[in-house]
């Protein structure tokens, strides 16, 4: 019988680092705990995703990065980084869930001083072009109430194909959503 799957003995999948237009794509460090606490903290970044409290703990943020970097994670999530490029090592975070049938789902937020900046847009870019899941297929979901974050995955290739609604944990409520798919060369 096959030992079970453990933290010890699942194999690490590789999660490569990615060059975008202005900015690189890292996976995360325990060091990008605090810059983490302090943007997330924000309630508009947590009010724009499922999963982000608010208020935030440590602990939360200490999850997040443990999860993150888990050998048997469903879920990359790479640092937006702009260092090499002059501007901070964490500007925001964007992530692939694993699905099944060669699709993922793509999640992005970036904090709210490098708003309008372009910063959600090259790294949706550079993902999506590096594709590190060799995905056929990837979707998104936007609150109905960001437009902005709507018009970018439009502006990235991104079809709508719907309304639904997701739980928003920091709006401690279910919260209208549009519903994007990309089909990948």
């Amino acid at each position: 019988m096959p030992a079970p799957l453990t933290a010890a003995n699942v194999e690490p999948r590789t999660q490569p680092m990615i060059e975008a237009e202005h900015l690189d794509l890292r996976p995360l460090r325990r060091q990008d705990a605090d810059l983490l606490a302090l943007y997330a903290a924000d309630r508009r970044v947590a009010e724009g995703t499922r999963s982000i409290p608010h208020p935030l703990t440590k602990s939360a943020i200490a999850e997040y990065i443990d999860a993150a970097l888990a050998p048997d994670r469903d879920e990359d999530v790479w640092a937006i980084d702009g260092w090499r490029h002059g501007s901070a090592n964490l500007l925001g975070v964007i992530s692939l869930k694993h699905l099944d049938r060669s699709q993922s789902q793509i999640g992005y937020w970036v904090a709210p001083a490098f708003w309008h900046g372009g910063i959600a847009s090259q790294a949706v870019r550079g993902l999506l072009a590096a594709n590190p899941h060799h995905n056929r297929t990837v979707f998104a979901e936007v609150f109905q109430d960001n437009p902005v974050s709507a018009r970018l995955l439009t502006n990235s290739g991104f079809e709508y194909i719907g309304d639904a609604e997701a739980w928003s944990i920091a709006r401690n409520a279910a919260v209208p959503t549009w519903t994007y798919l990309r089909r990948m060369g």
